[in-house]
């Protein structure tokens, strides 16, 4: 038996924020905290989703404070100030940092505790606070998934919570939002889609529904990923990597992950690196490790890059997928290696061992063993 879960009400395409704030003024919300960052205040975004709401009677207060990679802090601090002002909904404006900092924020809000009691599977018990994740990256779909990565300060490791009570009440995906977006983070939020929907394809939890909207989502960014690092003004490229980003988080929300994944949150922890980046190192490594048993599945996915398998065996086509991920990789200047993020070798025995401790691991198409986890971080140095 399998569920399936998204936002309830997922607003899409050019100028929909407008949409998105007439429903919030609908739910009759007094007073929202905006979980944001200090760059998103500084080009405007944040000032003119707060014009918006004025105008609907919408009070907001506004928290800048979350890091690249959101930790512990950063929620206790947002969740003071949402208690301090008798904050009755959330919204959380950027990317996938914004949107899992406003889910730790939201989560504790109404189950109290610390985030880390939270870390697994569906350990809440209650419902978090109404939350509205508007969306400005293609990449992290954290604006309608279950899913929320935060950094604990004191293990340096990306905690991940994987809960029902985390998914937004509203998603909201206005590409008119992601003009702003520089090239290089354009790439790594677009690489973080393409391996959630590589690793919901080849997870042990695919289903016919995962599978559809994964492999479109391939294909999406297959064809417009390069358009959108090179020319960040074309809304139409903008647009369908929103798109394709949000069907590979439906993929990944009901299927779950992988290695890439398990193994990125312990670089983005330890280190402190940027998680698409990491994600785009890793992803051809593991799916050579995933090969030996799912080369069919890595075959769909060559053809949904682009690539004629026609006269191929599985084992080449496969081969073939991970050649085009590379390619693709190198076409939007992803670093080659994670020696050039200073990663270092002499840390790769606790990286696995936490590595094989995330549940994002659990569900990938084979089973690794320490020393295997080990020679996958050698390999994408």
């Amino acid at each position: 038996m399998a569920g399936f879960f998204i936002p309830s009400i997922n607003l899409m395409g050019i100028g929909c924020l407008e949409e998105a704030v007439d429903s919030i003024q609908a739910k009759s919300f007094k007073r929202g905290l905006i979980v944001t960052d200090s760059v998103l205040v500084n080009i405007g975004i944040v000032g003119k989703v707060q014009k918006l709401l004025t105008e609907r009677d919408v009070e907001t207060l506004v928290f800048d404070g979350t890091q690249p990679n959101p930790t512990t802090s950063n929620v206790n601090d947002g969740l003071a100030i949402l208690k301090q002002n008798d904050c009755d909904f959330v919204i959380s404006l950027g990317g996938g940092s914004p949107h899992d900092c406003a889910k730790g924020i939201a989560l504790l809000a109404t189950n109290g505790g610390e985030i880390k009691d939270y870390e697994g599977v569906n350990r809440s018990t209650k419902s978090q606070l109404p939350l509205i994740a508007i969306n400005t990256t293609a990449g992290t779909a954290s604006e309608m998934t279950l899913f929320c990565i935060i950094t604990d300060e004191e293990r340096h490791i990306k905690m991940a919570i994987v809960d029902k009570h985390t998914t937004p009440m509203i998603s909201v995906n206005d590409p008119e939002l992601m003009l702003e977006k520089p090239a290089s983070l354009t790439a790594a939020t677009g690489m973080d889609a393409l391996t959630h929907a590589i690793e919901a394809y080849v997870s042990i939890n695919a289903t016919p529904v995962t599978d559809a909207v994964a492999i479109k989502a391939i294909e999406l960014i297959q064809a417009n990923l390069r358009t959108a690092v090179t020319q960040g003004d074309d809304i139409n490229a903008r647009e369908q990597m929103a798109y394709a980003q949000f069907m590979a988080g439906m993929a990944f929300n009901n299927a779950s992950l992988g290695y890439v994944h398990a193994m990125a949150h312990q670089l983005g922890g330890f280190y402190d690196l940027p998680h698409g980046v990491c994600n785009a190192i890793l992803l051809p490594h593991v799916q050579r490790y995933n090969a030996q048993v799912c080369p069919e599945r890595l075959g769909d996915v060559a053809k949904a890059m682009g690539v004629d398998t026609t006269r191929m065996t599985p084992e080449e086509s496969a081969e073939a997928a991970i050649s085009a991920i590379v390619e693709l990789s190198q076409a939007v200047d992803i670093p080659s290696g994670l020696a050039l993020l200073d990663v270092k070798i002499d840390d790769f025995n606790l990286l696995a061992d936490n590595a094989l401790k995330d549940a994002c691991g659990f569900t990938n198409p084979k089973q690794a063993t320490h020393a295997e986890i080990v020679e996958i971080f050698a390999a994408a140095m």
